[in-house]
């Protein structure tokens, strides 16, 4: 889990459930997921990506259904998918959506 700390498991069941409520198969669940992490991620904020400071400005749907930040540093960009992308301490605010959405792949 990139060595963050862990919400609880009754937690991120219930932002799971908020998120895949209405969603009829994986690809409506996982727009969910990106939907709630739009409306609840406090961007931008700054990480580390292999010893880089990066920059995570935005959030992006892939057409194949995978939710990635989009990360810069100076003229450079990056798509690295979110459940890859190591989070900050403090954590950012809304950060749990991220955990939530891993524990819902099964990460």
């Amino acid at each position: 889990m990139n060595g963050t700390p862990r919400f609880s498991t009754k937690r991120l069941d219930q932002l799971i459930e908020e998120a895949t409520t209405d969603a009829y198969n994986e690809s409506e669940q996982t727009g969910g997921f990106f939907a709630m992490l739009e409306e609840n991620l406090t961007l931008p904020f700054v990480t580390q990506v292999l010893g880089q400071a990066v920059t995570v400005a935005r959030l992006d749907l892939t057409n194949r259904d995978q939710i990635v930040a989009i990360c810069s540093r100076g003229d450079a960009t990056q798509a690295i998918p979110i459940l890859d992308l190591p989070l900050p301490k403090p954590l950012p605010e809304g950060a749990e959506w991220i955990e939530a959405y891993r524990r819902w792949c099964g990460n």
